[in-house]
């Protein structure tokens, strides 16, 4: 096992490909083709302020074999970024290059063509649910019902307006060789990240005996770890996302003291709203029951009422019957009243 510097740092990652054979190797295997020469465009964008996130910019002219055996110039712009970031800052500077004279083929061109690029994004964090390391994203040209055109394709007027693009996910990389691509980029995997300094990795180097490119791979990061302008750069980084992530995981805990507390409140709620809901039920029976007592009182009163009625008609009927001479008992027996109310009322 040997230590090597983490690519995954700009510092490393700009030395490493400052190795004209390196940057060659690395790109041929995502392209997937031979990239017989290669040079640094002179436009660098590297985020040297380092305000908000790490993106790291590089632009390679290319010459690359097609399958004729000619040889095509590409305009590569890779970009590499630790953490995730918007998609328009990616936007921004791929808008720039397009618009950008120096991307224009001079020699024998009157038509004014740019040149072919392809965008090379190396992410240092997972894009949504996609799972394979690396996904390669190939415009074609369709007719309106939607048949492929190939007469014709490529036309240097389309690839002056579109681009390719190969999207490589380093999480996923998970000590997975099964291409020439996987093994190139195993140099990225953070799975062998030295566990007490994550500035370096520990890499197995009889995987790459064989291989005199990686072989020049793993000697460039060696010296990368030996070199003190790099090292100085890493530290430099290394505090930069120690902030970053000191932040964000003020910035997680603050969310998740809010979603506790939104969590909380909204059970208080629920329980509020079933306390209503109980109350409201209460009410309603109440309600119910206070109507059922109306409506017997109702029926009591009109039973008073009936038997009023009835006592005031047995009276008179009582009356005529004292007239007729009859006595207070027989009268009572008659009529059922008690002889006190008789008396009462008759004398």
């Amino acid at each position: 096992m040997i230590n090597v510097a983490n690519p995954i740092y700009d510092a490393v990652f700009k030395y490493l490909m400052e190795d004209n054979r390196v940057a060659k190797t690395l790109l041929s295997a995502l392209l997937k083709r031979e990239v017989t020469e290669v040079e640094v465009r002179k436009h660098e964008y590297s985020n040297g302020a380092r305000d908000k996130i790490s993106m790291f910019r590089i632009d390679f002219g290319a010459q690359v074999r097609q399958d004729d055996g000619s040889l095509k110039l590409i305009l590569i712009e890779l970009q590499k970024t630790w953490l995730e970031t918007e998609t328009l800052r990616f936007r921004q500077y791929l808008g720039m290059q397009y618009a950008d004279p120096a991307n224009i083929i001079k020699d024998e061109n009157p038509e004014g063509y740019g040149i072919p690029m392809v965008t090379v994004y190396l992410l240092g964090h997972r894009v949504g649910d996609i799972e394979e390391p690396v996904v390669y994203v190939n415009h074609k040209s369709y007719d309106y019902d939607g048949n492929e055109v190939s007469k014709g394709v490529p036309d240097p007027f389309i690839e002056s307006l579109v681009h390719d693009s190969i999207v490589v996910q380093i999480p996923l990389l998970r000590g997975q060789v099964n291409n020439r691509l996987e093994h190139v980029l195993s140099v990225f995997d953070q799975t062998h990240k030295d566990k007490h300094n994550r500035q370096l990795l520990n890499i197995d180097e009889r995987s790459y005996v064989d291989d005199e490119e990686m072989t020049r791979i793993l000697n460039r990061l060696l010296s990368a770890a030996s070199d003190a302008k790099v090292r100085q750069d890493m530290n430099v980084e290394e505090e930069y996302f120690q902030a970053i992530e000191n932040r964000d995981t003020a910035i997680m805990l603050r969310d998740q003291k809010i979603a506790e507390r939104d969590a909380l409140l909204a059970e208080q709620g629920a329980q509020l709203a079933e306390q209503g809901a109980q109350l409201a039920e209460q009410g309603a029976q109440l309600a119910e029951q206070g109507a059922q007592l109306a409506e017997q009182g109702a029926q009591l009163a009109e039973q008073d009422a009936q038997l009023a009625e009835k006592d005031k008609a047995l009276l008179g009927y009582a009356k005529a019957l004292r007239l007729s001479g009859m006595s207070f008992e027989e009268i009572s027996s008659l009529t059922t009243l008690p002889v006190e109310v008789l008396k009462s009322n008759l004398d």
